[in-house]
């Protein structure tokens, strides 16, 4: 790249951060929760918003692959030839190389498990020809699944000029992803697979294992996104769906999500009617452009195809997600240059452990690079990325620094460390601020502890604090005591942080292993806020004692 070029492409990334004002350089934040017997919706901010869906987005690509199963167009044991395009994904990966074969049961569980965009992207190439094709399909599904705000780009939900959702689709498309396919949601429950290629661990386990009754579904992180995750859960008689977009972290979001599944189960009546979903009709091609003839109204395409589709070629090297970010900035609706195909692993299918298909297997699907066609021009790279939308209610303005965490979002496998910033021109918002976190390095140790708020305590005599002047950097912190586990520690530091948002909000929760036990403290504080914090909790009985540099 030439000098010119070059400060041309920062001066422009500069100019565009000087226009937005760094409270918003954040994913704007969305909630939905519904009773998944009947459909009803029990919470709602800002549901219907259109909004970047990550790796929620790989939902929808086991949807088309359990219903191509379903119905014959493939098997969980036939062998798949992965693109270039699929191989050459960013992190998350399963390692896949070009030109090697895989069984279809071990995509399935790397792009259910380990969310990797690989994986994702060679089930999207052998059921759609190339990334249009499937995206194309994936837009048809989702539009009878009535999804009526989402449209899709690519098999994986690395970020996409155009690829969006809202948090009420990607509930919708949760509860029929259990409605639909029961047999295989069991997938999303478990905490390890073998993938044929390697062992993959889920990148959910932390919110299973800690929130009671939860077995599912799918996590999601870009810079575009943030934090994303769609979960499922069941106690007694009641299963709640809910999803929440727009996290500033993994432990922010699964404590955020622990607080609307706690909604959902509040507000669910013990007996309602279940209201299954009606079947979806299969229509793995296209419709025709003729309509069905009058005597034969219900005809739909053939569920097995005598053959497997050749992809269309995408020459050249294989482009970036910053490249379709960076154009959008300048071209607003502009879509990004399609990527050169690309083809995946080989592995020998491992004992059955999905559900077994009555359907023979189908024919192997082979993903083929055609020989050469013309290139088209490709965007110029630009550097930042801004969707202009008008302000909408709670919308989230979670960080004014630079990227979040990217040792736990580089796990949750959306986006590469080098994506550049997202620029969300929206203002921010009351409920969204108190969930804003600094971007500080969190604790590998924390783990969520879910729970329902307890009863109130009984009320002491009421106690008028203010605000003490901040004083100094955030070295100052909290200690709520010491604890014989570190269960018992972890379980503390949620509850008080959902008692008490307001003043710790911003607060990180640290178990701090000690001699004589496991101190629970929050860190990352300024002086003024600490003393706020132990004093509203001393208000309410609660043991505190403020710790310094």
């Amino acid at each position: 790249m030439t000098t010119l070029a070059r400060w041309v492409r920062y001066g422009l990334f500069s100019f565009v951060l000087f226009l937005v004002p760094a409270a918003v350089l954040a994913a704007p934040y969305a909630a939905f929760v519904m009773d998944a017997r009947s459909g009803e919706v029990l919470y709602a901010k800002n549901a219907d918003t259109r909004l970047h869906p990550a790796s929620l987005t790989k939902m929808m690509t086991l949807y088309i692959a359990f219903q191509a199963i379903e119905h014959g167009e493939i098997s969980l044991d036939s062998m798949v030839t992965i693109s270039r395009n699929a191989a050459s994904q960013p992190p998350s990966r399963l390692g896949l190389k070009s030109g090697q074969r895989i069984a279809l049961r071990y995509l399935i569980r790397a792009a259910a498990i380990k969310s990797a965009n690989d994986a994702a992207a060679a089930i999207g190439d052998a059921l759609g020809g190339d990334e249009a094709g499937f995206a194309a399909r994936m837009n048809r599904t989702a539009k009878a699944l009535g999804m009526n705000s989402t449209t899709f780009k690519n098999a994986n939900g690395l970020t996409r000029a155009g690829h969006l959702s809202t948090a009420r689709d990607m509930s919708t498309l949760g509860r029929r992803l259990f409605y639909d396919y029961p047999q295989y949601y069991n997938i999303f429950s478990r905490r390890t697979a073998d993938a044929g290629m390697a062992k993959v661990a889920n990148t959910n386990r932390r919110f299973l294992d800690a929130y009671e009754g939860a077995d599912g579904i799918k996590t999601g992180y870009t810079v575009a996104a943030g934090f994303n995750l769609t979960a499922s859960a069941q106690r007694g008689g009641k299963r709640i769906i809910a999803t929440v977009f727009g996290g500033t972290s993994t432990a922010q979001r699964n404590a955020k999500m622990a607080e609307l599944l706690d909604i959902g189960f509040g507000r669910a009546p013990n007996r309602v009617q279940e209201v299954r979903p009606e079947p979806l009709q299969y229509m793995a091609q296209a419709p025709a452009a003729t309509a069905p003839t009058p005597a034969d109204p219900t005809r739909v395409a053939s569920a097995a195809p005598t053959q497997s589709p050749r992809p269309i070629a995408r020459p050249g090297e294989p482009t970036h997600d910053r490249e379709a970010i960076l154009a959008a900035l300048t071209e607003a609706v502009q879509p990004a240059p399609v990527e050169a195909p690309a083809v995946v692993a080989t592995a020998e299918p491992a004992p059955e452990t999905e559900p077994a298909v009555a359907a023979a297997p189908a024919p192997e699907i082979v993903v083929q690079t055609a020989a050469a066609e013309t290139p088209r021009p490709m965007a110029a790279p630009r550097e930042a990325f801004a969707q202009a939308t008008e302000p909408q209610p709670e919308t989230l303005a979670l960080v004014a620094a630079a990227e979040p965490e990217f040792d736990e979002s580089l796990a949750e496998g959306d986006a590469p460390p080098d994506e550049p910033l997202f620029a969300q021109s929206t203002a921010p918002q009351p409920e969204t601020l108190a969930m804003a976190a600094a971007p500080a390095p969190r604790s590998n140790t924390v783990i969520l502890a879910a729970l329902t708020p307890p009863a109130p305590a009984p009320r002491a005599e009421q106690k008028v604090v203010s605000r003490a002047s901040s004083s100094g950097g955030r070295n100052w912190g909290i200690s709520l005591g010491k604890f014989s586990s570190q269960y018992a520690a972890e379980r503390l530091l949620l509850k008080t942080a959902l008692m008490e948002s307001d003043t710790l909000g911003t607060a990180l929760r640290k178990v701090a292993t000690r001699k004589t036990g496991y101190e629970a403290n929050f860190v990352g504080m300024t002086k003024g806020d600490a003393e706020l914090a132990c004093a509203r909790l001393m208000a309410r009985s609660s043991e505190c004692t403020v710790i310094g540099p």
